[in-house]
């Protein structure tokens, strides 16, 4: 069930960004400015966010069985459109994307989906495993360029469309929900506002939205940055970008896996100790091998890292018939963590001709997350149990 659940987000994560890496060719094309490119690229994202806090609670009453399926064969209608009509005009493509974002929520399905399968103990890295499946954006930073090169502009979205219909055929016949499932009963906006309650929601929201955000703003806009800041051609940015996210994808589930034994909160402080060096550094904008290299994939790992001990933290704190409608409220806030910097990037290199300011923030962001971990966070939880609590209440 592990493995078909991170398929399955894999394969919606290659659907849905799709856009961003030819985010630099539709700029030419179409004549964009540097903030439309932005929007385009950032559309799927903030709508893939807000649509997980519906689709988690839905996932929590009806589970990711019947939800699986139906979250992959609903994206299958935007790659098609934008596949073979909508990427003519700037017009269609915000629309196509805006749909695209549905791909974006099959996050909050497999959250609640793989945790109720594991014991607590287990549920770290269980939860990044899965988390593991948001190197579906590499597949798309890997391919999309290519296939478009030697197809034309439909290839990608074609075959994406396609291996989506086999894997909600698939989900559908061998996806089997955990035995005993706690189904709740309260109606939808009850358990909603009941979520919104909960201490852990709150917290685990705003760490999300640095650690996740953080890498979504980076895997949507590091191809443009790249292009635009160092000169690199569209292919070597996309190549670069790709090992961006995949070192990002690993350290996932082993954040999860050093949450289950040192504590979420002792990882994370970690993990956001690293961003505030890496983008200190790059706001200098060093040279690009070695220092800038090396300034990405700390960044990398370590926002990987974060995200996985975010979701542990979830898994540990949530009550068990709520972990879906939380992970939707924590999901939604990492995705909009992703969509404001690269409208921001893109802004302010319009004006001042250089991202060193978008850098600064990201620095000031991380280190505000540094200090709440390490504060309140680690207050939150039980001091005797390594970051664990007992009475997630």
């Amino acid at each position: 069930m592990l493995t078909l659940a991170t398929v399955g987000f894999a394969v919606n994560f290659w659907a849905w960004a799709l856009l961003s890496p030819l985010g630099p060719r539709l700029k030419e094309n179409l004549d964009l400015t540097s903030f439309e490119q932005s929007l385009l690229v950032a559309v799927p994202v903030v709508v893939g966010s807000l649509g997980r806090i519906p689709v988690g609670a839905l996932t929590d009453r009806f589970g990711g069985r019947v939800m699986f399926p139906l979250v992959s064969a609903a994206t299958i209608v935007p790659v098609l459109y934008l596949g073979l009509a909508g990427h003519s005009s700037l017009g269609a493509l915000l629309v196509g994307g805006f749909f695209l974002g549905i791909g974006g929520t099959a996050f909050a399905v497999g959250v609640p989906f793989v945790s109720a399968w594991f014991p607590p103990e287990r549920r770290g890295l269980a939860v990044g495993v899965f988390g593991a499946g948001m190197g579906g954006t590499a597949i798309s930073a890997l391919t999309t360029v290519q296939l478009v090169d030697a197809n034309g502009m439909a290839g990608p979205f074609l075959i994406t469309a396609g291996v989506l219909a086999a894997y909600a055929v698939l989900a559908a016949v061998l996806l089997r929900d955990a035995p005993g499932r706690t189904v709740p009963t309260e109606p939808l906006a009850r358990r909603l506002a009941d979520t919104v309650r909960l201490p852990v929601t709150w917290q685990a929201s705003a760490l999300y939205a640095v650690a996740f955000g953080g890498y979504v703003a980076f895997s949507v806009y590091l191809p443009t940055y790249l292009k635009t800041g160092y000169g690199l051609a569209q292919a070597d940015a996309a190549n670069r970008m790709a090992g961006f996210v995949l070192l990002a994808v690993a350290m996932r589930p082993v954040g999860g896996w050093l949450s289950d034994r040192m504590g979420p909160t002792r990882v994370l402080g970690g993990a956001l100790a690293v961003v505030v060096a890496g983008a200190a550094v790059q706001a200098a904008t060093p040279s690009l091998v070695p220092v800038g290299t090396v300034a990405f994939l700390a960044m990398a790992a370590a926002l990987g890292a974060g995200s996985g001990a975010t979701f542990a933290l979830v898994a540990l704190l949530a009550p068990a018939n709520k972990v879906g409608s939380v992970t939707g409220v924590v999901g939604a806030a990492g995705g909009l963590g992703g969509f404001v910097p690269p409208l921001l990037m893109g802004a302010v290199y319009g004006a001042y001709g250089t991202y060193a300011m978008g850098l600064v923030l990201l620095v000031l962001v991380a280190a505000a997350a540094l200090a709440f971990t390490v504060t309140r966070v680690r207050r939150a939880a039980a001091p005797g149990a390594g970051g664990r609590a007992t009475n997630p209440a």
